[in-house]
């Protein structure tokens, strides 16, 4: 009993002081948290995006060269056409051999060899980063191929830059190697020296994180996080930063050699004032200690002190002390198990303390104590309880109160770079989504150049290992003029005959359990009429690739929609071609179909959340036909502004002082008030005639202790059913004994 009792004002005074730190103190840091979580997500957004550019390059360069390996007919200016008709974006290629360093070909711009050692370089040479005589920095992708017994090297130039990231009117995005010198950015050049500096130390932040440490939850596997400034008259500076390939993945990536960091840099006004209340941090704690001395005085004085003294009565009557009467408590299950003692008393000791022939039947007096008579029923433990429930339960409530008259009005305190970067990270997640789709197709265009599918065995090779290569693809095919698959590999084909031979990117289905999304591409065969003798290479998506875009840490809920906004993939799991969930989200998409992209706030007393919808750019490449968009929300209370952190502060506080009271008052229950009850009911029972049931004590404490008197005073009384002592009246007779009566006649 005393351990509950003991807890209460324990854990309620330290709800109280944690109310006093937790409401008091100001939330406010210069910069919300919301802002420096947004930077340092969009630098990830960067850096994936960069990360992924570079290894599809790759990865696109050495597969072209494993096709061509081998090839004794296509010279090398052949494969730089065929390069150059199936990929647009590299600037510049050429092919080198590596023998000689000798260039047998080369397109489009100059490829600045001359910045690279070309000798000793090892099988597929990582790439590299060179600025050309210019000063501009070029990305060199590397590949080596055989052909014949000469060894030859394909070398593709581009620029280096984010792909798909949309910067704000206030961002400056910037890529930057491991000395800390800026390659390529976007945006407004940083105007300060404070802002320069911040970017070059997130730049050795991120260099010198672990990925052990510092692997960012929700997707990114670098190392991340966000920098702030000092004060700058009103404004401030914030700095997000993320490494590139420097995780778990860096093994497979071949970025990881480049040594690259994305840091995006952004100047926002100081937010507001603080939001810390002392005063109704103190009235909250004092009203708080105040319930808790209360409540704890009156469990003091109506539980434990009772029972405490029934204890000491019921072991003196186990004892055989029967000299005074029995102290009965005033109130509840005290009172009536002190009444059910002294009925007992009363009866042992009618019984002069010695086992009576006949068992003693409780007195008239007896009755009136165990409530049979006239006695009046009276309020238990339970109640004292129930009212010590409320009274706590009256200071989580007041709270919740005071959370919902100073709940911040969401167009005031949300900030509208918190919009802006939705908007832009949506953006960016259609453009990725986009630019995905549409390598695929390229990936398609250049299988259909080198495969032949007279030769099926080889066909079939190149398949499979385009489709293990990208994990973009769930089944590829060749088909034929009328639509027959002629090779396949993957998973069975959903795409209708029709549909495989009409070029470009296609969703297929509206309706059923899955999306079908088909991308075709045409290959011509020579020496055969164009209508018979084509054939066609066909690509199904996966859905769970473009679910893969979708997730991103920081963005919300993330729908993939069609352009009758029925959903094809989501972040959060979805039903397809169902509707949006939200239904505040379906109204804003309604309300951007005729615009490029829109951000806004969803305001609602529930959760307000900010909202943004961005669909496909129309101008670049097939993916864009298609006519998706995707549309973003994110609820507002949890993104870390100073504002709703205090609302989250009160409420915690109020959560836990209603854990404490709730855990302090159900132990009690448990622990003391129901086998009190149970002993009530034992006792009564047995003041009342029942010799039989045997009392078991539940636990090893004080109602236990007066459990296990109770068993011993029972033991004490007679039983009913015992047999009469021997010369007793009620005694039968025995041989011995004659029998009473006339004898018989004579």
């Amino acid at each position: 009993m005393r351990p509950p009792l003991a807890a209460l004002p324990v854990l309620l005074a330290l709800v109280a002081g944690l109310t006093v730190f937790a409401v008091g103190s100001d939330a406010e840091r210069g910069v919300p948290e919301a802002v420096l979580g947004s930077q340092q997500h969009i630098a990830e957004d960067g850096a994936v995006a960069l990360q992924a550019a570079v290894d599809e390059s790759v990865s696109d360069l050495r597969a072209a060269a494993a096709d061509f390996g081998g090839s004794k007919s296509v010279p090398a200016d052949g494969m730089l056409t065929l390069l150059d008709r199936t990929y647009r974006k590299w600037r510049g290629t050429a092919v080198v051999d590596l023998s000689t360093g000798r260039l047998l070909a080369a397109r489009g711009e100059d490829v600045p060899l001359g910045k690279v050692d070309l000798r000793g370089l090892p099988a597929n040479p990582p790439p590299r980063l060179v600025r050309d005589d210019s000063g501009v920095t070029r990305l060199l992708v590397f590949a080596t191929l055989s052909q014949g017994d000469r060894q030859e090297l394909l070398v593709a130039s581009q620029s280096l830059k984010v792909p798909g990231i949309t910067v704000g009117r206030n961002h400056t995005l910037t890529v930057v190697d491991r000395d800390g010198a800026t390659l390529t950015s976007a945006g407004p050049r940083p105007r300060t020296d404070q802002a320069k500096a911040l970017a070059g130390a997130a730049v050795r932040e991120a260099q010198g994180k672990g990925a052990s440490d510092t692997a960012a939850a929700g997707g990114f596997d670098g190392p991340s996080g966000s920098l702030v400034g000092a004060e700058e008259g009103n404004t401030r500076t914030a700095v997000g930063y993320a490494g590139v390939a420097r995780g778990p993945a860096t093994k497979q990536s071949p970025s990881s050699a480049l040594g690259l960091t994305v840091v995006t840099t952004v100047r926002t006004e100081r937010h507001g004032a603080g939001t810390g209340d002392l005063r109704l941090a103190l009235l909250a704690a004092a009203v708080l200690l105040t319930l808790a001395a209360g409540v704890t005085v009156a469990l003091h004085l109506v539980v434990q002190r009772p029972l405490l003294r029934l204890r000491h009565e019921a072991q003196r009557l186990g004892r055989g002390d029967l000299t005074a009467p029995v102290r009965v408590a005033r109130f509840g299950e005290p009172a009536r198990v002190g009444a059910a003692l002294e009925a007992l008393r009363l009866q042992l000791r009618g019984s002069g303390g010695q086992m009576r022939e006949t068992v003693p039947q409780p007195s008239a007096e007896s009755r009136v104590l165990l409530g049979t008579g006239k006695g009046r029923r009276r309020l238990g433990l339970r109640t004292v309880l129930v009212v010590c429930s409320f009274a706590l339960l009256a200071w989580p409530a007041s709270m919740l109160l005071t959370l919902g008259s100073t709940w911040p009005h969401t167009a005031t305190v949300v900030p509208r770079l918190i919009s802006d970067d939705q908007r832009q990270r949506t953006e960016t997640t259609a453009d990725r989504v986009r630019r995905g789709i549409n390598d695929g197709y390229a990936d398609l265009a250049h299988l259909a150049t080198v495969i032949d599918a007279s030769r099926p065995e080889e066909t079939r090779r190149v398949l499979d290992s385009s489709l293990e290569q990208h994990g973009r693809y769930q089944s590829l095919y060749v088909v034929d003029g009328a639509g027959e698959i002629l090779v396949r590999a993957g998973d069975e084909p959903r795409t209708p005959k029709k549909v495989r031979i009409k070029p470009g990117v296609m969703q297929t289905n509206t309706s059923g359990r899955e999306p079908v999304i088909a991308a075709v591409a045409a290959q011509p065969v020579k020496g055969a009429p164009a209508r018979s003798g084509r054939r066609y290479v066909v690509g199904e998506l996966k859905v769970q690739y473009l679910v893969g875009i979708l997730t991103r840490p920081g963005l919300g809920s993330v729908w993939l929609v069609d352009s009758a906004h029925r959903v094809i993939a989501s972040n959060k799991g979805f039903v397809a071609f169902g509707q949006v969930s939200d239904g505040r989200l379906r109204a804003h998409m309604e309300a951007a179909r005729t615009t490029k992209g829109s951000a806004g706030l969803l305001l609602g007393w529930r959760n307000p959340a900010v909202a943004a919808v961005a669909p496909f750019n129309e101008k670049l490449g097939v993916a864009s036909a298609l006519g998706w968009k995707v549309a973003s929300i994110r609820p507002v209370f949890w993104i870390g502004l100073p504002e709703y952190e205090a609302q989250r502060r009160i409420l915690l506080v109020g959560l836990l002082g209603l854990t404490a009271g709730a855990l302090c008052l159900g132990w009690l229950y448990l622990v003391v008030v129901r086998p009190l009850r149970e002993i009530t009911q034992r006792a009564e029972a047995l003041a009342a005639g029942d010799r039989r049931t045997v009392l078991y004590p539940r636990y090893h404490d004080e109602v236990g202790s007066v459990a296990r008197s109770l068993e011993l005073i029972r033991q004490r009384l007679p039983r009913a059913d015992a047999p009469p002592a021997p010369g007793s009246p009620d005694a039968p007779p025995t041989a011995s004994t004659p029998l009473s009566g006339p004898g018989p006649r004579s």
